[in-house]
């Protein structure tokens, strides 16, 4: 082959890594669209679905079900992982956005309270614990899938954009609700406007079901044919250490990223005490600057190493989570607010930039999907779906100060980890490996 072919069959392959990256992540960000879209309208709807009691048993309610979508996540773990490793990628991610589909147009044509009962709120929580189920499985998948895709030597930059569809997820999310509030009135808002976002989210799942279609599988025949191949029991019979290890960076990664991403805003509110319309814009400009963020991040960790990485995210979030927490509380202007807080989110960065990859590269291919979706699930459930209400209850109680120190000490237990996670470098079982396409 001359190196004119040479040259140009590597760009055709670049080309082809580049739309897997793309094709993968476009699911990413329409499970996590569709996941925050109904934290985002629960305010209208939570009457049409419970409609006894005031607004804030209604709005706890919502959370409710809300928060079974997270509960819901280890089992989607478990199973999407199952499917992955055993019947390949492509088709545990399609099964995956196919169900998350379901559940957003579920949702976006649910009968109200007033129409079918107590058989509406019984639906809604069905449908959440549908995508909760999606959501569960989507990570450990897609994360797989990015990370066994990507060229070495920049696996680290790719699979940051797990987290740039992640956050853009949540930021469209965000717009959408925005575009209808300020198109409808309050009352075609709780009347029926809360349902597009819905149906919106429907059918991004439909353009990233036709996107995946057309993918590449990434796991061999001969990783799937094998007895082991998305068995629970070979992940604790050999693997054990590495399971808790991810266990133990996830817990602190995921509490500190909710710290300072979703509960950021009531901090604002409650404890800096801005007003709502200031609280928003400042965390609009903050979630689009960390999305910016998470590839450069990923690229120092391909030049400096996983480890490098994971060692400066855990130690700084230890030492810095105190007397970020304490100016961002004592904060009065918005610009400070914004600069503190993306202090905080760029410490966060050294680990979500590679939250997957870090991930991946500690497992076989046969036990990978199911490893990093199954640890990260149960450790995110836990600690990350529960920071906001922990740090409420802090402060509720009369110590909200105690939250921060709770957030420190799982950024402490998540340097531990680091500490004792081998180096990829030296010992990863995707080192020097590069998947076909």
């Amino acid at each position: 082959m001359t190196s004119d072919a040479v040259l140009a069959d590597g760009r055709a392959d670049r080309r082809q890594r580049i739309w897997a990256i793309f094709g993968s992540s476009s699911g990413n960000l329409v499970e996590w669209f569709d996941f925050y879209a109904y934290a985002f309208t629960a305010l209208y709807f939570a009457p049409a679905f419970f409609p006894k009691g005031n607004q804030t048993t209604q709005l706890l309610q919502t959370a409710a079900v809300f928060a079974i979508g997270f509960l819901m996540r280890p089992i989607g773990g478990y199973v999407f992982g199952f499917v992955a490793d055993k019947y390949g990628r492509k088709n545990s991610m399609m099964i995956s956005v196919l169900m998350m589909c379901a559940g957003s147009l579920a949702i976006a044509i649910l009968p109200t309270y007033a129409t079918i009962g107590a058989a509406a709120p019984a639906l809604l929580l069905i449908a959440r614990m549908v995508q909760g189920l999606s959501v569960g499985g989507e990570y450990g998948t897609s994360a797989t899938y990015m990370s066994e895709v990507a060229l070495p030597g920049k696996r680290g930059f790719y699979a940051s954009f797990q987290y740039v569809t992640l956050i853009g997820g949540q930021l469209l999310a965000s717009l959408v609700v925005l575009i209808v509030q300020l198109a409808l009135s309050d009352t075609e808002l709780r009347a029926w406007g809360w349902r597009i976002p819905f149906f919106i989210g429907a059918i991004f799942a439909v353009v990233a079901l036709f996107l995946r279609a057309s993918l590449t599988e990434t796991s061999s025949a001969e990783t799937r044919s094998r007895k082991e191949a998305g068995s629970l029991r070979e992940i604790f019979k050999h693997h054990t250490r590495a399971f808790l290890t991810v266990l133990g960076f996830t817990a602190g990664g995921s509490l500190i990223f909710y710290t300072f991403t979703t509960y950021m805003q009531k901090y604002l509110i409650n404890t800096a005490h801005m007003n709502d319309r200031t609280a928003n814009i400042v965390m609009t400009a903050v979630l689009f600057t960390y999305m910016i963020l998470q590839p450069p991040f990923g690229a120092f960790s391909d030049r400096f190493g996983r480890k490098t990485s994971m060692l400066l995210f855990s130690g700084l979030a230890t030492v810095c989570t105190v007397p970020l927490m304490y100016a961002i509380g004592d904060v009065r202007s918005p610009y400070a607010a914004y600069g503190l807080i993306v202090l905080a989110l760029a410490i966060v960065s050294f680990y979500t930039s590679i939250s997957g990859l870090v991930k991946a590269e500690m497992f076989p291919p046969e036990v990978r999907a199911m490893s990093v979706g199954l640890a990260y699930a149960l450790a995110n459930a836990i600690f990350g779906g529960s920071a906001e209400y922990v740090a409420l209850w802090f402060k509720d109680s009369g110590a909200e100060t105690d939250f921060y120190w709770y957030v420190t000490f799982m950024c402490a237990v998540a340097f531990v980890a680091s500490v004792v996670m081998p180096n990829p470098k030296i010992k990863g079982y995707l080192q020097g490996q590069g998947t076909e396409i």
